[in-house]
């Protein structure tokens, strides 16, 4: 993973516990009606950063809310201080009142005295300028977002006055691991490029694997242990296709993707050449026959039989979070104000990512598709322990950036 002083990489696993159906919009024709993303490249199912984004955004909110919702003051005690500035009116609120807005997590970040559940989807009043927006409303008495809290900063916004891009980045979410039905039980696929690009190969093993392997035996399938005792090699289904494999010694990093309680160990694992993973894959996804009710009836409503394609339960998907701590930027546009340091915002996305757990992420989600449980890799691979700044040698503060 890239890193550098000012911009961190995070690995993120995924592990769906439902289906996951995230459409393209609208019906096709072919083998569904309602289909799903896919990587215009690869033809393989992913969730696509977007996505992600924005239901993470909305989950921090209400992670936050949840934290503040009784410490927060009234905005016309806010706009009576008599001080120049939105961000000299929240600062000298919170020296008023330490008992409310005491601690240095992120929930206390200063902006956040101004956030609302607003602060997350579509802006309601993004003519507005910055130093108003809190107060701000549409014609029907909606607020949008602040530009003040860590939700806004960390995700980003844009006012008449302002634009801001946000310091979180999200890559897409691909597939590691696909799970596919045998004669021997459920196995998980995936290819040996995959695993390059996800940095889980042994490097000195992979080249010693290459060497022994010419041009017609990498056409097997490879299994990481003995599928059938006593036999090196044979034949496997991988839903209707029939491949021959064999028993490889490749060394893969399982540990760094052990999800909640879920560990993969090497038995679970057959490696397919590169030409049939998408093939296999998009052969293997759910497909889910729904039917419209006539309120009247009750019964099925004539012509309103459809059908939608879904990534199944058990798969794992891997991406990247990028951090870009701009805390060092202090003082250099006076109408963004403090920022969020790095600590702030992966302690956000750690402290919210159990709400796809429950909520889910992607269309259908009251009808039995979307949760997916996250988890977040770095140095420390430990998403639920704080670590250390390791972008600044002192103590944060609420207003980001360092403690003097």
């Amino acid at each position: 993973m890239y890193n550098n002083d000012s911009v961190k990489e995070l690995r993120v696993y995924g592990m769906a516990t439902d289906p996951i159906y995230i459409g393209t919009g609208g019906y096709t024709i072919g083998r569904v009606d309602n289909t799903i993303v896919r990587d215009p490249i690869t033809k393989l199912p992913k969730i696509p950063g977007s996505s992600l984004a924005g239901t993470w955004r909305y989950y921090a909110m209400l992670e936050l809310i949840s934290k503040i919702k009784n410490k927060q003051p009234a905005m016309n005690d806010i706009k009576s201080i008599d001080k120049n500035t939105l961000d000299e009116k929240i600062k000298t609120w919170i020296e008023k009142n330490p008992s409310k807005w005491n601690n240095n997590d992120w929930h206390f970040y200063y902006g956040n005295v101004t956030a609302k559940i607003t602060c997350a989807g579509q802006d309601n009043t993004p003519q507005a300028e910055i130093s108003n927006a809190p107060y701000a409303a549409d014609d029907k008495g909606k607020t949008g977002h602040c530009g003040h809290c860590i939700i806004c900063k960390g995700f980003g916004f844009s006012k008449k006055d302002l634009s801001w891009q946000g310091l979180i980045h999200f890559s897409d979410l691909n597939i590691l691991f696909f799970p596919v039905f045998t004669r021997f039980g459920t196995k998980w696929i995936t290819t040996k490029e995959i695993l390059k690009h996800a940095k889980l190969y042994d490097e000195k093993i992979e080249g010693e694997i290459d060497e022994k392997l010419n041009s017609e035996e990498q056409k097997f399938c490879i299994a990481l242990k003995e599928l059938e005792e006593g036999k090196d090699k044979g034949h496997i289904n991988l839903g209707w296709i029939y491949l021959p494999y064999k028993v490889g010694n490749l060394s893969i990093n399982l540990n760094e993707i052990k999800i909640g309680d879920f560990e993969f160990t090497p038995d679970k694992i057959v490696i397919v050449p590169e030409s049939l993973f998408s093939q296999i894959v998009n052969s293997n996804l759910e497909v889910r026959t729904s039917v419209s009710i006539d309120p009247i009836t009750g019964a099925a409503k004539e012509g309103a039989l459809f059908t939608s394609e879904a990534i199944p339960r058990g798969t794992i998907f891997y991406g990247d979070l990028r951090i870009h701590d701009k805390s060092a930027f202090k003082g250099l546009l006076d109408k963004v104000g403090d920022l969020p340091d790095y600590t702030m915002l992966k302690e956000a996305l750690c402290d919210s990512k159990h709400f796809f757990e429950t909520l889910g992420i992607g269309g259908m989600t009251t009808r039995g598709f979307g949760r997916i449980v996250l988890e977040i890799r770095d140095e420390d691979k430990n998403c639920e322990k704080v670590i250390p700044n390791q972008l600044n040698t002192g103590k944060t503060d609420p207003n980001g950036g360092e403690q003097k």
